[in-house]
This record gives structure tokens, C-alpha cells and sequence, in this order.
């Protein structure tokens, strides 16, 4: 069972998550070169994916898409409403969507795949989780609060990728516009890292034992901050994790363990 993020920022969003099995990228805002490029040391090329996860249609999360889609025929999984955007936008998707709802969970070799909503800055956005007899992933980046849905969707994974976008500090004395600090900063914008952080210990206190950070703003916040914060969080919770930062272009390969049955 592995993690592989190969972007997680403002700029792209792709990683790559291995388990009973499967393989299937979430989100792909990569260059398919780039892709191939970062499949290739794990000796995989896309042909060799089981498929992609479309957390929402914004372009970090999409820009890849549509020559994937063009060379490689893969399914492209996304909430129904968003699996609609993605059909206007990039008509290369239209054969290969494979639209889901929240909380339906998709059978993928050995591995089951289960979206859940998140609050963001468009009509739909999801995370999701991946559970198999090895062990379970989550990943949830982009939201700007973490809800009871959240919560109780990843509780019990082994590890996951979470947001950890913005010190609050340095955004507001950042020299963004004063409307774009406001959606960073609110319900539909970007976690900050104490909110990451509680998040984190939520995860830890229910037996995730490695949690990759992401999203990390390069202009409101950098990884040893968050890192630090996170870190404290856990630290004071009595929680002792795996605990990185995913760099916004690069990849970080995390190997898990196979969990033994209780």
C-alpha cells in the first residue's frame, strides 16, 4: 500500500494512491510528461492505472486531464455534478466518466473507493477514501472547514493526505487582495494550519500512523511552519505519526504496511 503525491499546490494536484491492486490517481492538474515522467521510477506508465478520482473541476485539480484522457483510456470517476461540469469543459472526458454520489462506494480490483462532499469554492467538491484488505487512504485537500462528514468518512484510515494551505499571519499580512484573504478565510476557502492540525490529531487519536500535508501555500505559509504547528498539535495530543509535507512539484513516495487483522 503506497502514497505517491506528486503535486499539491495552487500551481497542480496529482497523486497517486496504490492499494488492493489499484491503482488510481486523485486529480490530475499535471502535464501528462510530467506524469509519465513521475510513474516511471515506480515503473508504471498511465496505461497501467486503474482509473482517476476528480475532486472538483478547478484547473489545478484538472489542467492534465483532458491529453490523459486523449492517449489513455481510463474512467474517470467524479460526483455526479461534477462529472457534468467536466463534460462541457473537456469533451475528451465524455466516454470515460463514470459519475458517483457521496457515500457510493466503486469497487476497483480489491480496493473500494468512497467519495465524500467538502466545502469549497465551486458547486461540488469531494475527497475520498480507499479501503482495502491492506489497510485504508484518505485524501482531503481544499475545503475550508472541516465537517461531521469530513470527520467521520476518514476516521479509521491509515493515513492520509490533508490540507494544511495557509498561516493565518502571514495571509492577512500577505499581499493578496483583501477578497481573495476573505475566501482563503472562509467556510468554502482553504484550511489553515491549526485547522489542519486538528484535523490531524482527530485522524491520529483513531489510528492513522502517517499524514502527508498539502496544499501548502508558497506565498502564505511554507512546510516548516506547518509542519511545526502540526507537529505541536500532536505532540500536546500525546499522537506520535509519520507526519511530511508534500512539496508543491515533486514527487513523496510513502510506503504503509500491510495492517494485520485484530
Amino acid at each position: 500500500m503506497r502514497i505517491t503525491v506528486f503535486a499539491s499546490g495552487s500551481t497542480g494536484n496529482c497523486a497517486l494512491a496504490e492499494a488492493g491492486g489499484a491503482r488510481l490517481l486523485i486529480d490530475d492538474g499535471i502535464s501528462l510528461r510530467r506524469l509519465r515522467g513521475f510513474l516511471a521510477p515506480l515503473s508504471m506508465t498511465p496505461d497501467m492505472l486503474d482509473g482517476v478520482f476528480i475532486t472538483h473541476e478547478h484547473r489545478d485539480h484538472i489542467s492534465g486531464l483532458a491529453m490523459l484522457c486523449r492517449h489513455h483510456s481510463l474512467p474517470v470517476y467524479a460526483l455526479r455534478s461534477v462529472a457534468n461540469r467536466l463534460r462541457g469543459m473537456l469533451p475528451e472526458t465524455e466516454e470515460l466518466l463514470r459519475p458517483v454520489q457521496p457515500g457510493q462506494s466503486v469497487s476497483i480490483a480489491a480496493a473500494v473507493l468512497t467519495p465524500f462532499e467538502t466545502m469549497h469554492d465551486t458547486p461540488a467538491s469531494a475527497g475520498c477514501r480507499i479501503d482495502s484488505d491492506e489497510g485504508s487512504l484518505g485524501f482531503c485537500t481544499d475545503l475550508g472547514a472541516v465537517t461531521d462528514t469530513v470527520r467521520g468518512s476518514l476516521a479509521g484510515v491509515d493515513a492520509a493526505l490533508i490540507e494544511a494551505n495557509h498561516d493565518v499571519g502571514m495571509l492577512l499580512d500577505g499581499p493578496y487582495p483583501a477578497v481573495l484573504k476573505r475566501r482563503i478565510l472562509s467556510e468554502r476557502g482553504h484550511l489553515s494550519n491549526e485547522d489542519g492540525a486538528a484535523l490531524a490529531v482527530f485522524l491520529a487519536e483513531r489510528g492513522a500512523d502517517t499524514i502527508i500535508l498539502g496544499h501548502i501555500s508558497r506565498e502564505n505559509n511554507t512546510p516548516g511552519r506547518a509542519l511545526n504547528v502540526v507537529g505541536d498539535a500532536l505532540s500536546r495530543a500525546g499522537c506520535h505519526v509519520n507526519l511530511l509535507a508534500a512539496a508543491p512539484l515533486g514527487a513523496l513516495s510513502v510506503e504503509l504496511l500491510e495492517k494485520c487483522p485484530a
